[in-house]
């Protein structure tokens, strides 16, 4: 009898310089990310069931539908309660999907699945996603192409949880160059509208001068982020008190990043998201990507060490 298959999937192992990273092909999952033997996000066995969305990839939308019922093309579609404690979908359809390696070199791998036409979503997607090491860290790519006969809304995200060095999440400091956040209610996280980030709940989500987190709660979307203006990027980072640190950079196809403070995991990790679009897009069209037939899309993203 050949040996079982791990939980989480085929192993798909990559190194450069400093850097390694583990893939697990179930959701295209970011597993283990590694610089100079030093954890850049929270990692999980291979042969476990991947914790919740720790490193998924999220699509055909990132965060959530609220009560999983949106209306597209003028059809009421609904989407099964994968968050049924608040009564949303949640993270899309690809997350536990097994994905197929179509390239592998020692350095990276591209990986492919179908998201195929169902309840809530009769839509047919080809996804694939790319992971890159280099001396410049980790770079994700996720290309989604429409293969079915009518238009398809999308969004797309990861969900790596960044580890800056040692403690939790309340020793560190985010650096976050988001203007305003999205505010939710407190039960469900359902949207209520966007607002500055020196005033909002005095200040508390205004981490655009680097500050240390502490018992700071953040389960929030933001938007309106500067960017670079040689490379239009924009960057989180997160440091620890010894020097340590990660930054996440993303392009201007994701306008929004979520940050969370994992508070259900003893706040081991911040969970940055950068996202095309925001909570509930399939409801609010905010950023929505509608794809006809035949057309694709690509968003990217990558993590270093700092």
């Amino acid at each position: 009898m050949s040996a079982a298959r791990p939980l989480s999937g085929s192993r798909i192992d990559l190194e450069s310089g400093a850097y390694r990273a583990s893939i697990a092909s179930v959701g295209a999952t970011l597993r283990v990310l590694q610089h100079d033997g030093r954890d850049l996000v929270v990692p999980f066995e291979v042969d476990e069931p991947r914790p919740a969305y720790r490193g998924a990839t999220l699509a055909p939308w990132p965060n959530r539908v609220v009560d999983g019922r949106y209306v597209f093309a003028g059809e009421t579609q609904q989407l099964a309660h994968t968050e049924p404690e608040r009564g949303n979908a949640l993270h899309g359809l690809a997350a536990w999907l097994d994905f197929a390696v179509t390239e592998r070199t020692v350095d990276s791998v591209t990986l492919a699945a179908t998201v195929q036409p169902q309840s809530g979503y009769p839509h047919r997607l080809e996804l694939e996603v790319g992971y890159r090491l280099d001396d410049g860290g980790l770079h994700q790519s996720v290309t989604a192409q429409n293969s079915g006969r009518g238009p398809a809304p999308f969004g797309t995200g990861p969900h790596p949880y960044l580890v800056a060095g040692p403690g939790i999440v309340d020793d560190w400091t985010l650096e976050l160059p988001a203007v305003e956040v999205l505010t939710v209610t407190e039960e469900r996280l359902i949207p209520i509208g966007l607002a500055d980030v020196s005033t909002e709940d005095g200040g508390v989500f205004d981490f655009r001068a680097p500050r240390v987190i502490a018992d700071t709660f953040i389960d929030h979307a933001f938007t309106t982020l500067s960017r670079s203006g040689e490379t239009g990027l924009a960057t989180v980072t997160v440091t620890s008190p010894q020097g340590t640190g990660v930054a996440m950079s993303f392009g201007a196809e994701c306008g929004w990043v979520q940050v969370h403070t994992a508070d259900q995991s003893a706040r081991s990790g911040l969970a940055v998201e950068p996202m095309t679009c925001p909570p509930d897009a399939f409801n609010s069209g905010t950023d929505l990507i509608v794809l006809a037939p035949g057309e694709s899309t690509t968003a990217s993203w990558s993590i270093t060490a700092l």
